[in-house]
């Protein structure tokens, strides 16, 4: 299940926000992966992994509610450490319900009375747990944190699932009213899904742009401005992003849905099991996605590091949009040309794809991106009739023959995103043939960069 944002045509887009706080390192993505009910969020025994609010939607017992996991909140700390802070407050500013997350084993803490001192100046819902209350003797030392002044506490422990229960119980009892009960669930099995509407959902289904880059080359501040909110960190240190994030964003043009990934990279040197985890993730949210936005660093030029993850982005069979971002520090013209120039050498294995000169911090050239990814979807998802595939792989092979007798009898296109067609032959085909092939449907339907796939079938005598 991933991530979802405001959608007005969705009935999960009105859930009740229960939004997990609390100071770090106290098991708050812990929790929020055992209500969703899978790994989803990063988790590691140390403070500043979360950093980013992530969102799901949960449900308990027939109620369905949106579950946000958020970052340690501090009063003070580095810059990093006040911008999560003010995730976590924008977080609480749209809950319905507060989940103040607290430790049982450590007792109360002075960070704890900062929280929650912050908390009762709101006038939100806020309900504490005790989390690591794994036996009986850590319930019974419960009343400690009544001295927090937020009410009862209740006791769980998230690693190991006790009283997960009896907790949701108790959200749901509080949310009240706001709950949404099973109508707008979802099927909780295939024979639940009216096949008859399959085809339709998949043809609707926004398509995903991943924006992709190794660390720090600016692609949490492009999310940002794409999607017109301060929804990941960002920070001028390389890492900041630990986990994809994913919203979606009404166009002119209909929804589409950015995700933010980590910055990746090399496998080598990752010693750190969190970032470990990120690159899985984005590698992940790469092979889901419909079109990738490469982001190089326009100072620094192509490196290697940008050279093999272009290749697994590429490897992925999605269309790909290069974007030299911080193209504003590039003053000189001479300097702009070799830049652009080394930039398509570098890259050249990925054929003849967009490459867009921006400012993700000021904004500049953004505006020439939304153009270009529209285009670049459509020809993802472009369905050419069988008649015409026919018309234009007879010509090809009329000015110039296979040799040897080789010859495309008829061809089908069987899928879409990206574009396949199927090549039924009699003899097996070269694969610069094949090229040649693939570049004449190319051009003859104007599919641009988009990747395709041609699948030979040999037929039988």
């Amino acid at each position: 299940m991933s991530d979802r944002e405001l959608d007005t045509e969705d009935p999960s887009a009105h859930l009740a926000n229960v939004v997990i706080v609390g100071r770090p390192n106290v098991g708050k993505s812990t929790l929020f992966n055992r209500v969703v009910g899978e790994q989803s969020a990063i988790v590691e025994n140390r403070p500043g992994v979360t950093r980013d609010r992530k969102e799901l939607p949960a449900e308990w017992l027939g109620g369905h509610f949106n579950i946000v996991d958020t970052g340690g909140w501090m009063p003070g700390g580095s810059d990093l450490d006040v911008k999560v802070s003010r995730q976590v407050e924008a977080a609480v500013h749209q809950a319905d319900l507060v989940l103040f997350v607290v430790d049982a084993t450590v007792g109360v803490l002075e960070e704890d009375e900062e929280v929650a001192d912050w908390l009762k100046r709101g006038d939100h819902q806020t309900l504490v747990v005790v989390n690591k209350a794994d036996n009986g003797r850590r319930e019974e030392e419960l009343w400690q944190f009544l001295a927090l002044g937020l009410g009862e506490p209740v006791p769980v422990s998230a690693l190991h699932g006790r009283r997960a229960g009896d907790l949701l119980d108790v959200v749901l009892e509080r949310l009240g009213s706001k709950v949404v009960w099973e109508e707008y669930a979802e099927p909780k099995s295939p024979w639940e899904v009216d096949e008859s509407t399959v085809e339709q959902v998949d043809a609707g289904r926004p398509p995903r742009v991943a924006i992709v880059g190794r660390p720090n080359v600016g692609k949490s501040t492009l999310f940002n401005r794409l999607v017109g909110a301060d929804r990941s960190v960002v920070h001028d240190m390389a890492g900041t992003t630990r986990d994809a994030i994913d919203t979606m964003v009404e166009t002119e043009d209909g929804p589409i849905v950015y995700v933010d990934t980590a910055g990746m990279r090399r496998r080598a040197k990752i010693d750190d099991a969190a970032e470990y985890y990120s690159l899985v993730r984005a590698l992940r949210a790469i092979d889901d996605a419909d079109i990738a936005l490469f982001i190089i660093d326009a100072i620094e030029g192509v490196t290697g590091q940008d050279q093999r993850l272009a290749e697994r982005v590429d490897a992925a069979g999605c269309p790909i949009l290069v974007l030299l971002n911080k193209w504003e520090l590039i003053d000189d013209a001479d300097r702009r040309r070799e830049t652009e120039a080394e930039v398509r050498h570098k890259l050249a294995f990925l054929g003849d794809v967009p490459l867009l000169k921006i400012s993700a911090l000021t904004g500049k050239g953004v505006h020439r991106l939304l153009p270009v990814l529209q285009g670049a979807i459509e020809q993802y998802h472009r369905r050419v009739p069988t008649r015409d595939v026919n018309t234009v792989l007879a010509a090809a092979q009329q000015r110039q023959p296979a040799g040897g007798g080789a010859k495309v009898l008829y061809a089908v296109q069987g899928a879409t995103d990206p574009p396949t067609f199927t090549l039924f032959v009699n003899r097996e085909l070269r694969a610069d043939y094949l090229r040649y092939l693939e570049r004449s449907l190319r051009e003859a339907f104007g599919f641009g960069s988009t990747p395709l796939k041609l699948r030979v079938r040999k037929r039988s005598s």
